[in-house]
């Protein structure tokens, strides 16, 4: 691979990049809310409005759901062509209270960025567009690159892996890149190899046909957040591990190649839990911190409710109880046979007089990427050249569903590279993305723009 040709933005590039993604930040584009479908609109129009500008054929295409933007930029057809996928819809801003800045009007405090999507996912992908307008500066791009940009991302991506299959000859590429996630630690560029998977179910327990005075009838009548409560505790055993039969049936194991290259990463597991201000890391024995987050399955409480919650008191057991539970996956798992077999399990939990039933919501597949393949060496070379250094090489704990439909659908290899750090806040109110990282992943895409057209 040949030297890559040295760039930088200039105060004036990194001001223009800075206010064009304020303009797309302050666009309140929640996928969830229908309330705010002309929002989702206008955040595809302006995406499709730049790449248009750059001298892409550019498009808003139309889906089940939320549309898609598609961009194309295509030279020499004996060049690689690279698919860069992002996502422009975000999480709700919710709670509201808890941000010290409106969420969709972007705030800089001591070097970031703050805005609900600032780094989930609309400052990560709106670098790659800036990359591309970098490299365009210098003449014309060194490879074939196309956009996709889609907008229900954050609630499942229901409706892009049919558009994926109606779209594959135009959606045809040598390699996607992807930056929808966070590097190991503000010193270490970092790239990702491997997504968990994800089931996530929601269960209903049912008591009587009406809230009760738990007076007139406490200590006779079945009470559903009771029984929930003790639903939920059975989940796990004392070591930590999840108790649904066949759940670690023919998961992939960690390797000891993985064990040694990530026991050598600048992890402190007191920092750690400093850092998210708790006071201990409980997990599954017999795996550390790293291993837990990266390469083992969880199961974890996302909500409960039931029961009166207003001020003061009131007497009553519940007719009703719920709760939602994520569990994320691990190479051998596979999530539509994870969620029936929690399904299966939940009810034997119960205790008499409830009902319960669990519904399955959405999933994705676990992901894992072969690391000898020379996009990935591109990956490295280009992070390298603007941290001064080689990058580590991590799985990540979160799922991205739609990695595995490119995988399968394209036949092409994921690479992720990403540009956002987990202190970012992702999905937690004050969500914010570091105005210097947002302008070294500019850099990096750039960068890997010119060493993707080299692999070999």
């Amino acid at each position: 691979m040949s030297q890559l040709q040295n760039l930088s933005l200039t105060d004036a590039e990194q001001a223009s990049a800075n206010a064009e993604l304020f303009d797309l930040l302050r666009i309140p584009s929640v996928s969830a809310d229908p309330t705010r479908v002309p929002d989702m609109r206008r955040a595809a129009d302006f995406l499709q409005a730049k790449l248009a500008s750059l001298g892409f054929i550019a498009r808003v295409e139309a889906t089940a759901g939320h549309p898609v933007v598609y961009a194309e930029r295509l030279g020499d057809p004996t060049r690689p062509t690279v698919l860069i996928y992002g996502h422009y819809d975000v999480q709700p801003e919710a709670p509201l209270e808890e941000w010290l800045t409106p969420p969709f009007e972007p705030t800089v405090r001591g070097g970031r960025i703050y805005a609900r999507g600032s780094t989930d996912d609309k400052g990560q992908a709106y670098a790659h567009l800036r990359g591309a307008e970098l490299l365009l500066k210098q003449g014309e791009l060194p490879l074939n690159v196309k956009f996709l940009l889609e907008g229900e991302e954050e609630v499942g991506s229901k409706n892009l892996e049919p558009y994926l299959r109606d779209h594959a000859e135009q959606l045809a590429c040598d390699v996607i890149v992807i930056s929808d996630g966070s590097r190991f630690a503000p010193d270490v560029p970092t790239v990702t190899y491997g997504l968990r998977g994800l089931s996530y179910v929601e269960v209903h327990v049912q008591g009587a046909n009406r809230d009760l005075h738990s007076g007139s009838y406490g200590g006779a009548a079945p009470n559903p957040i009771n029984a929930l409560c003790q639903i939920v505790s059975q989940l796990k055993d004392e070591s930590g591990r999840i108790t649904i039969p066949g759940f670690y049936d023919g998961i992939d194991e960690i390797t000891q190649e993985e064990r040694d290259m990530w026991a050598g990463l600048p992890h402190d597991d007191a920092a750690f839990a400093d850092s998210i201000g708790a006071s201990g890391l409980p997990g599954e024995a017999g795996y550390t911190t790293l291993e837990r987050l990266w390469a083992r399955p969880t199961l974890d409480v996302n909500g409960i409710w039931g029961g009166y919650q207003g001020e003061g008191s009131k007497t009553v057991i519940a007719a009703k109880a719920g709760a939602k539970i994520s569990m994320r996956l691990v190479p051998g798992q596979d999530p539509e046979n994870i969620t029936k077999l929690i399904q299966a399990y939940i009810p034997t939990l119960a205790p008499e007089g409830v009902q319960v039933e669990v519904k399955g919501l959405h999933g994705g597949q676990p992901v894992k990427i072969d690391l000898d393949n020379p996009y990935v060496r591109a990956a490295g070379k280009a992070l390298e050249q603007v941290y001064g250094k080689a990058p580590a090489f991590t799985r990540g704990g979160g799922s991205i569903p739609i990695v595995a439909a490119f995988r399968d659908i394209l036949k092409a290899p994921v690479v992720l590279v990403d540009f956002g750090l987990n202190e970012d806040a992702p999905h937690s109110p004050n969500e914010s993305f570091a105005v210097a990282d947002y302008h070294n992943g500019i850099l990096t895409s750039a960068y890997l723009l010119q060493a993707l057209a080299q692999a070999e």
